[in-house]
């Protein structure tokens, strides 16, 4: 599947759990409260499909796939027979209209929870934190070659991911943070970085660049160690002992980029020109590589070559940089409410850095953004995939409880104005506050669309 259609096609997918999982929390405790629910809707628009169930709700699928709706029995948006004011959503006690509006970015947060369960069930492929090359404030504050993360002032840093969040705050804030670091011999030492030397030219997304950190990463030497019978590699006539040079044109540094370039330039059965080096001389062949299943949700290219066994040294490193991150029934359910705070924390100082200047807006990700996103986890595996969609739901729940009206937050932060003075808001003021809330959130649709462009562009 093409990256274009692979990106809808994820997108599609993505937005349709999490939007089906959103709307079914309120309809869920909407019904539990006795409210009569109208019409359950995943989309907006012109309807695509559309039934009646038992319970006399309509079922719709509309055009528009970016949101969708739960409409009640209400008496502020049609007349309710008499029978029925019982079932109406406006009758109900305060409390009751609570539970209903908080359900929607509460089921949010249990998808996350479950997502990020099964996604350690499964197991992620990860790497640990262990430092390349350090230049700059890093090799200012004593932090060397070899040496990996173990903690961030006290937090545990298992991954690069937990590495690279548990910086970006600090380096935001221009603070100092405590680095708990454990050299290749075993020995650990603690050193501080003080992030307040951190230029005016920071850029969030460049954290590990400007503090002078790269990560480690093997390399292997591009030499053949083996060639699979019938493969493309072998039909091509690869050879033990070849040392790739270059593939599509481009310079093979180590055996990391010889996949990553087939990815790049090549295509299922298609030729691709690889240039191998073959008892002291150049020789150039030409693969048809083939698409191959590497996970539940993914596909590679691959020639059907592995590479010349590391040395001892190599290999020792890689074992200590790289691991399956993986848990068992119950261990899995506290790392996953654990990693679901650490996301939810990030999200919530990054919503509040933007808004106070400290971060930049350019973080914000439209559906371009998302779409991507959700191309490249999918095809990165299924326990990556799992991470995407408890991420996305994630911000969703914290999003919808933002108090802007239009927004679950909105409602609730009215519900709460009535709870302290004993009335309802006036409806004026409510619809007043529905078209503030509406061009806010046409505002923020526009700057991160504007944000996707730029992207594109750049």
């Amino acid at each position: 599947m093409g990256d274009f259609l692979g990106s809808i096609w994820w997108l599609l997918v993505a937005l349709g759990l999490l939007i089906t999982f959103h709307e079914f929390g309120h309809y869920w405790v909407a019904r539990r409260m006795g409210v009569r629910v109208l019409k359950f809707s995943i989309g907006f628009g012109k309807k695509i499909w559309s039934r009646k169930g038992r319970d006399v709700t309509e079922y719709v699928i509309a055009a528009i796939p970016l949101g969708g709706y739960v409409k009640m029995l209400d008496e502020r948006e049609g007349e309710v027979e008499d029978g029925e004011l019982d079932q109406a959503f406006n009758r109900k006690s305060v409390w009751a209209r609570i539970a209903i509006v908080a359900a929607g970015p509460a089921f949010n947060l249990i998808f996350t929870l479950l997502a990020f369960w099964l996604m350690f069930l499964v197991g992620t492929p990860e790497s640990r934190p262990v430092i390349g090359e350090v230049t700059g404030i890093a090799a200012s504050s004593g932090i060397e070659a070899g040496d990996r993360i173990v903690s961030l002032d006290g937090d545990e840093t298992a991954t690069w991911f937990h590495a690279v969040i548990g910086l970006l705050t600090p380096a935001l804030d221009r603070e100092k943070v405590t680095l708990e670091l454990e050299d290749i011999n075993g020995a650990q030492r603690q050193v501080v970085l003080n992030l307040d030397q951190l230029g005016n030219d920071f850029e969030e997304e460049n954290v590990l660049e400007d503090i002078g950190i790269t990560p480690w990463r093997p390399k292997f030497p591009a030499v053949v160690g083996e060639v699979s019978p019938d493969s493309p590699a072998y039909r091509a006539g690869f050879k033990v002992n070849d040392r790739i040079i270059s593939v599509g044109g481009e310079a093979v540094p180590d055996w990391a980029w010889v996949g990553a370039l087939v990815q790049k330039h090549g295509s299922a059965d298609q030729p691709l020109s690889v240039e191998v080096e073959r008892a002291g001389g150049n020789l150039e062949l030409t693969v048809l590589p083939e698409e191959s299943s590497t996970g539940t949700l993914s596909k590679r290219l691959i020639l059907g070559v592995t590479n010349m066994a590391a040395s001892e040294d190599i290999q020792a490193q890689y074992s200590r940089a790289y691991f399956l991150h993986k848990y068992g029934l119950f261990e899995g359910f506290t790392a996953a409410a654990s990693e679901m705070w650490r996301t939810a924390v990030l999200q919530v100082g990054m919503i509040g850095r933007m808004l106070t200047g400290t971060a930049s807006v350019k973080n914000l990700s439209g559906p371009i953004s998302i779409a991507q996103f959700a191309n490249d986890s999918a095809n990165a595996g299924f326990s990556r995939f799992l991470y995407f969609l408890g991420a996305i739901s994630l911000s969703l729940g914290i999003l919808n409880l933002l108090p802007i009206p239009v927004l679950d937050g909105g409602h609730l932060f009215y519900y709460l104005i009535e709870l302290a003075k004993g009335s309802p808001v006036s409806e004026e003021i409510q619809a007043k506050g529905q078209y503030i809330g509406l061009l806010a959130l046409f505002g923020l649709m526009g700057l991160a669309f504007f944000n996707d462009i730029l992207r594109l562009v750049g």
